[in-house]
């Protein structure tokens, strides 16, 4: 790439934090608070969420979560509409009194809005979550993710042991069928050795050695002394 022909943005030279710039932003984290949308009207994007959010406070950070893959696929394979959906959603307000008097007040109700817009009867559906933070929601989608990664890497591995197993079996059965095609050709036929298994006992137990009863020893005792004496 020709450094003289990049029209991106300049880098950015990043600057050690100092005590008070420190300071000041975990006040500003304090300060915070986050509402939790449990269900975004169908069609709803990011930007419209902010935008209708900030008619109450000044927001921060705004995540939607997309809808799962498969049922993104099933609908815009079987519906007209394939902009991506969103199931649910984190509004962060600076100021957690800001947010939970907006949770109060628009939970349960309509979205409203113009006549003919699209949400009008739509209904908000919101909580304020106390002392939650926005690095414990970065933290849950890391981990989500890794658990989704650690899954699809299990299945693979299945996939694969199972392809192989196939393939295997396949190559046997052209073996075999190169075989019996032989055999036809010389008018013979072909028999299928079974397997060899371990030599199983023919179901009689192992007799058992008779102990020596006192007796015994005592006989055998008297044999030794009289052939010495």
């Amino acid at each position: 790439m020709d450094p003289d022909g990049f029209v991106g943005p300049v880098e950015k030279i990043v600057k050690p934090l100092t005590r008070e710039a420190l300071a000041a932003f975990k006040a500003t984290q304090d300060r915070a608070g986050v509402i939790y949308i449990s269900r975004i009207p169908p069609g709803m994007q990011p930007a419209k969420v902010r935008h209708l959010m900030s008619g109450y406070g000044e927001i921060g950070r705004v995540y939607l979560q997309q809808e799962d893959a498969k049922r993104a696929y099933l609908r815009r394979k079987y519906t007209t509409t394939k902009k991506a959906h969103f199931t649910e959603g984190w509004v962060e307000f600076k100021d957690k009194k800001i947010a939970r008097s907006v949770a109060d007040m628009l939970n349960a109700q309509p979205i409203g809005g113009k006549k003919g817009t699209r949400w009008r009867d739509d209904v908000w559906t919101m909580k304020y979550l106390p002392r939650f933070k926005w690095n414990m929601l970065t933290e849950q989608i890391a981990h989500e993710a890794a658990v989704h990664t650690a899954k699809l890497r299990v299945e693979l591995t299945q996939s694969r042991a199972e392809q192989q197993d196939y393939l295997k079996n396949v190559e046997l059965a052209r073996v075999l069928d190169k075989r019996a095609e032989r055999k036809r050709e010389k008018g013979e036929e072909l028999e299928l050795k079974p397997r060899k298994r371990r030599a199983e006992g023919d179901g009689k137990q192992p007799e058992k050695r008779a102990k020596p009863t006192a007796t015994n020893t005592t006989d055998n005792m008297e044999n030794v002394l009289s052939s010495i004496f």
